[in-house]
């Protein structure tokens, strides 16, 4: 499973991705989102949105030192809490900026691949592809 994002033409900048994604978590405003939406020069230039891409080789994942970010077979990573010690080497890692900081608790926030996001898209930018890492065994 991962989030992909489908149109990002579409994208209007209105971070209701970002509210779903915290208000699934159960908390308020936007510093524990697992996803982002940034201006690339507002509504002339349009949006970026960063979202975990679910990789199956996650460099997240190789350069944590205490084997904080468990590699899932579909793609991605799991966080493991309290293994990590807050290096931010995993954000520095990440090739999408996908892996955002949680300055309170001292630790990433990493996409659990819940697909909230993009269930309350209004605008059809994401797709939660449920599909996605499924191997044959």
């Amino acid at each position: 499973m991962r989030i992909e994002i489908k149109d990002p033409d579409r994208c209007v900048g209105c971070e209701i991705c970002m509210l779903a994604c915290v208000r699934r978590q159960g908390f308020a405003g936007l510093a524990k989102s697992k996803i982002a939406v940034h201006s690339s020069g507002g509504m002339e230039k349009g949006f970026t949105v960063l979202v975990c891409r679910a990789c199956f080789d996650p460099p997240c994942a190789a350069v944590c030192p205490t084997n904080a970010l468990e590699v899932r077979k579909d793609g991605g990573v799991n966080l493991i809490s309290e293994k990590c010690i807050g290096c931010k080497n995993c954000v520095e890692a990440c090739t999408v900026n996908a892996v955002f900081w949680d300055s309170e608790t001292n630790k990433p926030n990493i996409c659990t691949y819940c697909g909230f996001c993009a269930m309350n898209c209004p605008h059809h930018v994401l797709y939660f592809n449920k599909e996605w890492g499924k191997r044959d065994v």
